[in-house]
């Protein structure tokens, strides 16, 4: 790699690992939010009791524009600059969190989490498209951005839960993990890259034809949406399209994916086996708990990978049948394995988080088999949309069920999501076996 390379894929890595670590630590605070507060003000309408399905809503308002945000992002990556957009990410998502720490109330934690997933919402767009378009050896940059953000997944969540013992008050946590963002927008502002090296040379313009703005990494580069006609004429493409049918699947794996992460500590700390454990001398009990889910997380990118690997050799559609028909089954094992003790949590656990991530290379394989090229970019937007902004629902709703009913409600809700993602993908199956045959 050249010093751009070297300086772009560093930046992605450090934003990626950033953005994960916030994500996926959050059903952990949720935590200690429902023990510290027990109810919610809503102004005009009153108080309200913090129920479940108010604690998913709280996520859910920083998990929406995370995924919604997505599609937007894109756009205005391609308008002012990549990096531009990185560093404002890594600003607002320290700053939500520094809020995050002085929250006197739920509903104030419901609005730091909303700047935090408008801030986090515009990076994998922006992230994606300056190593595409800045990095000549973009294989290695892609690698090196999905190990941190693995890193992200697995040790982020891991450190929270560390850190929620040694230091007892979950405000401190929170207030230092604002300061790796704070400190990495600062480092990221400093650094000089072109955001459309990789571009330039393939079009064979050199670095002083002016398509470049190499110190604050603002450019438009081919590809982008011209003009709302062409963003509407693009989407009745693709919905008119076999696409509908992967964009059901990404949709119904974002609902499971948050209903279940969202509060599987909670339910994973009613287990005897996980029960908390008094220790002299630190102000929190050690929660099993949370460190079976960090755990967990840790399968799931060795799933990731395993997923990555097979997408080469299984059709995709046989892979996201086999994929969400194990995720519907584990869904209805799940709860009564559990019980049998610690070692069959810990075996059907291993398996949900394995299952739960190897399906997600294949509905992102399958949306590049299922869209033309000229609309490849905002079949993704669609993609992230589908997965991070109607799946962020999946926390309300698993928070509405087990307000209502109980967890063995909420895993058969899990379980029938996705089946319906396994018919859309038996679906597409067919659908290729008769176009294969024509």
């Amino acid at each position: 790699m050249n010093r751009n390379d070297r300086a772009i894929t560093g930046l992605v890595m450090l934003a990626h690992a950033t953005v994960h670590t916030y994500e996926l630590s959050l059903p952990l605070l949720l935590l200690v939010w429902a023990e510290e507060f027990a109810t919610i003000g809503v102004p005009l309408l009153g108080e309200f009791p913090a129920t479940a399905f108010v604690l998913g809503a709280v996520l859910t308002a920083g998990y929406a524009p995370f995924g919604v945000g997505a599609l937007p992002g894109g756009v205005l990556a391609d308008a002012y600059g990549s990096k531009r957009l990185i560093v404002g990410c890594l600003v607002g998502m320290g700053v939500a969190f520094a809020g995050l720490a002085l929250a006197p109330s739920l509903l104030w934690v419901a609005f730091a989490l909303f700047v935090w997933g408008v801030a986090a919402s515009v990076y994998h767009p922006a992230g994606l498209s300056l190593v595409s378009k800045g990095v000549h050896e973009r294989g290695a940059a892609f690698a090196y951005h999905g190990v941190a953000g693995n890193l992200g997944i697995a040790v982020g969540p891991l450190l929270v839960a560390v850190l929620l013992f040694v230091l007892g008050d979950w405000r401190v946590v929170v207030g230092l993990l604002a300061v790796p963002a704070l400190v990495g927008a600062v480092a990221a502002a400093r650094v000089r890259v072109d955001e459309t090296a990789a571009v330039a040379a393939t079009d064979g313009a050199g670095p002083d034809d002016g398509e470049a703005d190499k110190g604050t990494g603002g450019s438009r580069a081919s590809g982008s949406v011209a003009s709302l006609g062409a963003f509407l004429s693009d989407s009745r493409v693709l919905f008119g399209s076999a696409f509908v049918l992967a964009f059901g699947v990404a949709m119904l794996s974002g609902l499971y994916y948050r209903g279940v992460l969202t509060f599987l500590p909670d339910l994973l700390g009613r287990f005897p086996s996980l029960r908390p454990i008094e220790v002299a001398g630190y102000p929190r009990p050690l929660e099993p708990q949370q460190y079976f889910y960090s755990g967990l997380l840790m399968v799931g990118v060795l799933g990731q990978y395993v997923g990555g690997k097979a997408t080469d050799r299984v059709p995709v559609e046989l892979g996201l049948v086999a994929g969400y028909g194990a995720l519907a089954l584990l869904a209805l094992l799940f709860l009564p394995v559990a019980g049998l003790g610690l070692v069959p949590l810990a075996v059907v656990g291993s398996l949900l988080g394995f299952a739960l991530f190897v399906v997600q290379p294949f509905y992102q394989a399958t949306i590049a088999e299922y869209t033309p090229a000229e609309a490849r970019g905002l079949s993704y937007g669609y993609t992230y949309l589908g997965v991070f902004g109607v799946g962020a629902l999946g926390g309300a709703l698993a928070g509405f069920v087990l307000t209502v009913a109980d967890p063995s409600a909420l895993f058969a809700v899990l379980a029938a999501l996705a089946t319906l993602a396994a018919f859309c993908g038996l679906a597409l199956y067919r659908r290729s076996r008769r176009a294969a045959g024509a």
